[in-house]
């Protein structure tokens, strides 16, 4: 199979270079979680969905499964757009309770998993147009013509909107709200808060799959930009952070050690950490909250039998 690398952009290799170097040299090194996603790092990630200990998955999609013609309840004629769509598994739940759409819009970096998803999509709803866009869904988006004033159904679900500091997303969430609008809808799934052990089982699990992951980010650094890094010389480590009610994933140096990167030299001493990824959790309460100071006006939320998973029904402010 083809890389991700391999299809990617110059620009956007130039990009992760960059990125890596500048978190990589900074007084506390990290990496921005953006680039977990190689063509390894989507497969690994997928492996981690399947995993017992990571609840996430499986409490959406029953949340989708249970509520999702009601979700989708005004979607006559409405433009369904996905951002960060990946392989669109879940949206075909969406899709299967709302047959009046006009069209399925799915944004995402990667051109073989829009690829993918759009011919498995076209064969199982013949009667749906679909629209790709090869894009970072952080990024302004413009539609294809004759979309005009048509409303548009926003879905954002995986819980995505935790990697992003809650300020990054009162800024994410404007930006999606200028990208749906007039008469915006989003929904958008997200992490509740819950018992601590939980959420440390589901980001370290017992076959190590999210460790692999992590670890694939040293691997596509060597691979991409040319370092040395020894990966068994590091290892996973995911923390949960009660002060700032998010899980702190990193990678820890296990030795006192020098790495080259580009024109860079960049010593770890043991114990030193690069860190990788956060993941908010959210109450109820604190998400509805944010998402007024993103300019939406929070209505439904669903959430599954458990507890530990809320998706959110969001309405544009401008359209109330």
């Amino acid at each position: 199979m083809q890389s991700k690398a391999a299809i990617l952009p110059s620009v956007e290799k130039d990009d992760f270079a960059a990125s890596v170097a500048a978190g990589l040299t900074a007084p506390c090194k990290s990496i921005p979680c953006r680039f977990f996603y190689d063509e390894r790092g989507s497969i690994l990630f997928e492996e981690i969905t399947k995993q017992p200990e990571y609840y996430l998955t499986d409490a959406e999609i029953s949340i989708l499964e249970a509520q999702g013609r009601e979700m989708v309840d005004r979607s006559q004629g409405a433009a369904l757009v996905e951002f960060g769509s990946g392989s669109s598994r879940k949206t075909e739940i969406l899709i299967q309770n709302a047959p009046a759409l006009f069209c399925y819009v799915p944004i995402d970096v990667s051109q073989s998993a829009l690829s993918d998803a759009a011919l498995r999509l076209r064969q199982k709803f013949p009667y749906l147009k679909i629209f790709p866009l090869l894009r970072d869904f952080t990024d302004r988006i413009d539609f294809p013509q004759g979309f005009g004033e048509r409303t548009k159904i926003g879905f954002f679900p995986g819980s995505t909107i935790g990697n992003f500091a809650p300020y990054e997303a009162v800024q994410l969430l404007r930006s999606m709200q200028r990208s749906l609008s007039p008469g915006g809808q989003l929904l958008v799934g997200v992490d509740l808060k819950k018992d601590v052990r939980l959420l440390l089982r589901a980001y370290n699990d017992a076959k190590g799959v999210t460790a692999e992951f992590n670890l694939n980010l040293l691997e596509r650094i060597n691979r991409e930009v040319g370092a040395n890094f020894e990966l068994h010389g590091f290892r996973h480590e995911a923390i949960y952070n009660s002060s700032e009610g998010r899980i702190e994933m990193r990678l820890i140096s296990m030795k006192n050690q020098t790495v080259y990167l580009l024109d860079h030299l960049i010593h770890f001493d043991a114990g030193e950490s690069i860190h990788t990824e956060n993941s908010y959790k959210y109450s109820i309460d604190e998400f509805r909250r944010l998402t007024r100071s993103a300019g939406w006006a929070p209505s439904r939320t669903w959430t599954d039998s458990r507890n530990l998973f809320a998706l959110h029904e969001l309405i544009s402010m401008n359209a109330c």
